[in-house]
């Protein structure tokens, strides 16, 4: 008797209607679940999938699309060393005059807001992008010109200008101070490093080159390679660690390199390498990113179509 009560007591629940509010809730709740896993689910596999169709994709044209938006972010990169007071200490030792930087940058909106970081401290991190790379070189540039370092007065600048340091694209091409290049060579402790600081800049600067030429950071001799100098020295009293310094420094080439980098991210890319996981120390070598080895790359690569990004230059 107590089992036919039961049964019928349930048949009578299930025979009364479901309110629609709490139909709606339920549903909702149903359809936020699904879509907040299928977000997870894709966010969490779009790395491996872009990896993938770049590594799989029979387009060419649509790898170094791909390939472009690694090398090259729209985003772009901060890089680790902050502004500090190098920007106002650039302006002050008179590499650079003000007057004269702001008529390069003219019609350049985006560098002339980078001006800020010129005029005083500041804690920001340095960022390289498409918009800024030409501004970053420059100032970059400046700072290793101007910065007392023995790597100017001792090493490969001086042994190889035979007495005249003012002979090279990177000391005779610098137009934008107050003063004669000659006297801001190496004139001013902008960044102060201790001997062992110096060494390890030193260290780094020797395996660290640029598609333009085929000398190592330790001979700037162009003003990529000072712009370079600049940022090891400041990085190193930073204290950025060795490992971190080559990615920044791959980055900052990319920008100012971007065919060379992209066609180099084309070659390792046939080699079932990532550029995202590429060892930078390696891709700053001399077999890739000297001229040398940059020319090899675009050999390797030459049947890819597509590969026609803007080339950056070693002018002001």
């Amino acid at each position: 008797m107590r089992k036919i009560q039961l049964k019928r007591k349930y048949k009578n629940i299930l025979k009364k209607a479901v309110p629609l509010w709490l139909t709606l809730i339920l549903l909702l709740n149903s359809i936020l679940a699904t879509g907040f896993i299928e977000y997870y689910l894709m966010k969490k596999n779009f790395n491996s999938q872009l990896l993938a169709l770049s590594q799989t994709t029979k387009n060419p044209q649509e790898l170094v699309l791909i390939l472009k938006q690694k090398v090259l972010p729209q985003k772009g990169y901060p890089l680790s060393v902050k502004w500090n007071d190098i920007g106002r200490k650039l302006m002050e030792s008179g590499v650079i005059d003000k007057k004269k930087y702001e008529e390069l940058f003219l019609q350049d909106q985006y560098a002339k807001e980078q001006m800020k970081y010129l005029g005083k401290n500041s804690s920001d991190h340095m960022m390289i992008n498409e918009k800024n790379s030409r501004f970053m070189v420059n100032t970059l540039w400046a700072l290793g010109l101007v910065n007392k370092n023995k790597i100017l007065t001792e090493g490969s600048m001086k042994t190889y200008g035979e007495g005249d340091v003012m002979r090279f694209a990177s000391t005779g091409g610098w137009n934008l101070g107050t003063k004669q290049t000659s006297e801001l060579y190496a004139s001013t402790e902008i960044i102060k490093l201790t001997s062992e600081q110096e060494e390890i800049v030193k260290k780094i600067a020797q395996n660290v080159y640029r598609p333009c030429c085929g000398n190592s950071t330790e001979f700037p001799d162009c003003n990529h390679g000072m712009a370079a100098l600049g940022y090891i020295e400041a990085a190193v009293a930073q204290g950025v660690s060795e490992k971190q310094i080559y990615k920044d420094l791959l980055k900052l080439n990319a920008f100012w390199f971007p065919q060379q980098y992209v066609e180099l991210a084309a070659y390792l890319n046939s080699q079932k390498t990532d550029w995202d996981k590429v060892d930078a120390k390696v891709a700053l070598s001399s077999q890739y990113s000297s001229a040398q080895g940059a020319q090899q790359t675009q050999q390797n690569v030459q049947n890819i179509p597509g590969l026609n990004i803007q080339q950056g230059g070693c002018g002001a």
